[in-house]
């Protein structure tokens, strides 16, 4: 979710290193230790991780107390509080790539993502999101962001500076007071009429990581147009109106028109398979809204360019920032 969430509690444990710490409730349940609850909750993490944790004071209680390996395995579970923990991605490989950013001033601060690079930390990427890194080179520790886009585009991300006024700036996505504009790159077809807006009902496709169009009640609209058209492929301007997850990947494929190189629509490509040399084709090109802090009207513009170039099918494209 953007602009984040803290599980509620008076106690919130620092920043270390440009990482927040996770926090997990621990209901009532018939867990003998905590150890077990933890055990259960999280199967991918192993007994001997969470110990390791605690044996460096990574994992602390709503009062700010370290919890010990020997209070985790043999004090009885302690239900109806909350447990904040460090986590870690053992050899988390670099991304080679960075973010860039174009504007900031004492509340706001505007950035231009790479593609490949998560803007949030998520499954194994941690210190290699945008998140992180603006954290450690700033030192901006209530850093947040505003919205997100996903890790495959790339384009401009907003993060809020300061508490105070972060409220303010996530209720201009949450009421739909942002003007998004984006770009792709997809196949040309010249049968279809332009402009079209995109009306549909989206929702879960059975797999965590996939969403498609289902028969209903419009849930999710999309303004669409063509800028250039290069041979067998267009340029294409995106205005999502909503904001479904995966939105504009998939009105795109329900028109026929996949992005180019996207590892999920039409196909779902293995985890692990990442190519740097072939990015996404979706870019979020421009966000343009009143500011709610100054009333002044603000306009911001991606850097980067989605190229159309002559070359067989799978160099069709460059992505340049």
């Amino acid at each position: 979710m953007a602009c984040g969430t803290w599980c509620l509690s008076a106690f919130k444990p620092p920043t270390r290193n440009g990482i927040g710490p996770s926090c997990v409730g621990l209901p009532a349940g018939s867990w003998p230790t905590l150890l077990d609850f933890l055990t259960a909750r999280f199967p991918n993490v192993s007994p001997q991780t969470w110990l390791a944790r605690m044996a460096r004071g990574d994992v602390i209680n709503e009062r700010g107390q370290a919890i010990s390996p020997e209070r985790a395995s043999h004090a009885p579970y302690p239900a109806h509080q909350r447990l904040f923990y460090y986590r870690e991605v053992p050899n988390e490989p670099r991304i080679p790539f960075d973010e860039v950013v174009l504007y900031q001033d004492d509340h706001l601060l505007v950035v231009d993502k790479p593609h490949f690079l998560p803007v949030v930390p998520s499954g194994g990427y941690l210190t290699e999101t945008v998140l992180v890194r603006l954290k450690n080179k700033l030192g901006l520790n209530d850093l947040v962001p505003i919205h997100r886009i996903d890790r495959d585009t790339a384009g401009l991300v907003l993060f809020a500076k300061q508490p105070a006024s972060r409220a303010a700036y996530c209720a201009l996505f949450s009421q739909h007071q942002v003007r998004k504009t984006y770009e792709a790159i997809a196949p040309w077809r010249a049968g279809l009429s332009w402009p079209v807006t995109r009306s549909s009902r989206i929702q879960e496709a059975g797999h965590f990581m996939l969403q498609h169009e289902v028969p209903g009640a419009p849930n999710a609209i999309t303004h669409i147009d063509v800028l250039e058209v290069h041979g067998e492929l267009a340029r294409y301007q995106l205005k999502p109106v909503t904001g479904q997850r995966h939105q504009l990947r998939v009105h795109m494929l329900g028109l026929g028109l996949p992005i180019l190189n996207d590892g999920l629509y039409p196909t779902l490509t293995p985890e692990g398979q990442l190519d740097h040399a072939h990015p996404l084709q979706l870019l979020a090109k421009r966000l343009e809204f009143i500011d709610p802090v100054s009333g002044e009207p603000r306009q911001f513009e991606s850097a980067r360019k989605l190229s159309l170039v002559e070359g067989p099918p799978s160099s069709r494209w460059m992505s340049a920032p």
